[in-house]
C-alpha cells in the first residue's frame, strides 16, 4: 500500500509539472500576441462617424452596383463594404446549405479560401515582432527534414521560394495514394524523401504557391507548441472578438461545415486536399473580416513597421502594376496610388478581401457557389479613392 501511494504521489507531481507547462505555454502565446483587453478594444474602435449624407449616397451606389451584378437575387453569399470601421452596406442572401435549406446571415461562416493566406501571414508577423522567429530565418533551422537549405520565412510569405504546388506533385504516380487524406506533414515529408525539385532557385521570381503557406502553418505550429487551429485563435480570433471564424478540421468538420456548390447547386465533393490548411480552410464571415482588416491595421496590434513591410511588393524583375509583399497582393500603378487585397477560390468558394489602409475602407465579399462575380467588389474602390477601375466595368477579372 505504501509503494502504491508513493507512485500516486509521483504521478500526481509529473501531472502538476505537465499542467504547468502547458499554462506557461499558453501564456507564453497569450504574451507573443500582446492582446491585452485594452489595446484590443483600441484598435476595434470606430472612427470617425459618417455623414447621414455620404452614407446615403454611398450606399445607394453600392447597392446599385450590387443588383447590376447580382440581378433577381443571385447572390449565393454575403457582401459588406466599411469605413472607418462603420458599415456602409452589407447584405446576405441566397442558401447556405441546398439540403436543408438554411439561409445565409450575417453568422453564417464561408471558406475564405486564400483569404486565409493574409491570416497566416498575419499570426507568423505576430511572432516575428515577438522575436520568436525572423524574417530572414532559414525554414530548415526550425522544421528539420525540410529539404531545401536556401528558403526563408520571407521567401514563403512572399512566394519566393521556388517551391512547387502540393497539389501537382502528389498527382504524380508513386508520390502519394490519393485514396488517403494529405496532411500539412505528409508535404514536407514527401518533398524530403520524393526527390520533388524547386521549381527555380529561391528568391530569384515570383510564383504563387499553395506549399508556401501549408509550412508556414507547420511553423506556426512548431513556434507556438500549439495546432495551427489553436495558434490562430490564440492569436487573431479570440483577441480581435471573431466569434463566427474557425479553422477548418477535415475529421471534425467535413460533415457540418457549410458546403460549396457549382453554378447549379450541385455539391462539391471534398477530397484527399481537404485537410491542409495555412494556404485555406479558414471559415469566416464579413463582419469578422471587418474586425480582421480592423486589428490587422492597428499599430497596437501589430508593429506598425511590420505592417509597412507586408505592403512592399517583393517581385521587381520585371516592370509591372501585379505585386506581392508579406501575405497580401497588390497594384501599384505609375501615378503612386497602391491597391491591396487577396481574392480566393477553392472547390466552389470565391472570396475577396480589399483593405484600403489610406482612406480606412474594408470590402469583403464571400459565396459558396461558384463564381467569378465576387472578385468584381474590388471596383468599389473608385468610391472612395482615385482608383482606375470603373463601376460598370464588364471586363474579366484576374
Amino acid at each position: 500500500m505504501i509503494f502504491i501511494k508513493k507512485v500516486n504521489i509521483l504521478q500526481l507531481l509529473l501531472l502538476a509539472l505537465v499542467f504547468n507547462a502547458c499554462n506557461q505555454k499558453n501564456k507564453s502565446i497569450e504574451k507573443t500576441a500582446k492582446t491585452t483587453e485594452e489595446p484590443i478594444q483600441d484598435a476595434l474602435k470606430k472612427g470617425p462617424k459618417l455623414s447621414d449624407t455620404y452614407t446615403m449616397a454611398t450606399h445607394q451606389a453600392i447597392a446599385h452596383f450590387c443588383n447590376k451584378n447580382w440581378p433577381n437575387n443571385s447572390l449565393n453569399g454575403s457582401v459588406l463594404v466599411a469605413k472607418n470601421g462603420h458599415i456602409i452596406y452589407e447584405k446576405y442572401q441566397g442558401i447556405a446549405n441546398y439540403s436543408t435549406k438554411q439561409p445565409m446571415d450575417s453568422t453564417t461562416a464561408l471558406h475564405i479560401a486564400s483569404v486565409s493566406k493574409v491570416m497566416t501571414a498575419t499570426a507568423v508577423l505576430q511572432l516575428i515582432g515577438a522575436n520568436k522567429i525572423s524574417l530572414d530565418q532559414k525554414v530548415n533551422s526550425i522544421l528539420k527534414n525540410f529539404p531545401y537549405p536556401e528558403i526563408t520565412i520571407q521567401t514563403l510569405l512572399n512566394h519566393r521560394s521556388g517551391m512547387r504546388n502540393y497539389a501537382y506533385f502528389t498527382e504524380k504516380k508513386g508520390v502519394w495514394d490519393r485514396h488517403k487524406i494529405l496532411r500539412n506533414t505528409d508535404i514536407v515529408t514527401i518533398m524530403a524523401t520524393k526527390a520533388i525539385a524547386l521549381e527555380f532557385k529561391t528568391n530569384t521570381r515570383f510564383s504563387y504557391c499553395n506549399t508556401n503557406y501549408a509550412v508556414l502553418a507547420l511553423i506556426i505550429e512548431k513556434i507556438t507548441g500549439l495546432s495551427y487551429s489553436q495558434a490562430m485563435t490564440n492569436l487573431i480570433f479570440k483577441p480581435l472578438k471573431m466569434h463566427n471564424t474557425y479553422v477548418f478540421d477535415y475529421d471534425r468538420d467535413k460533415d457540418v461545415a457549410v458546403p460549396s456548390y457549382r453554378g447549379n447547386f450541385s455539391k462539391v465533393n471534398l477530397d484527399y486536399l481537404d485537410a491542409i490548411y495555412g494556404d485555406k480552410n479558414i471559415y469566416s464571415t464579413p463582419r469578422d473580416l471587418l474586425k480582421f482588416d480592423q486589428g490587422r491595421n492597428a499599430a497596437v496590434y501589430l508593429d506598425p513597421k511590420l505592417l509597412q513591410q507586408a505592403f512592399i511588393g517583393y517581385s521587381n524583375e520585371h516592370r509591372g502594376k501585379n505585386n506581392y509583399g508579406l501575405g497580401i497582393r497588390m497594384i501599384n500603378w505609375p501615378t503612386g496610388q497602391n491597391f491591396y487585397f487577396h481574392n480566393g477560390w477553392w472547390h466552389g468558394n470565391t472570396s475577396s478581401y480589399i483593405t484600403l489602409p489610406k482612406e480606412a475602407v474594408t470590402i469583403v465579399a464571400l459565396s459558396n457557389k461558384m463564381t467569378r462575380k465576387t472578385y468584381k467588389v474590388r471596383n468599389l474602390a473608385v468610391l472612395f479613392g482615385a482608383y482606375p477601375f470603373q463601376l460598370e466595368d464588364n471586363a474579366k477579372e484576374e
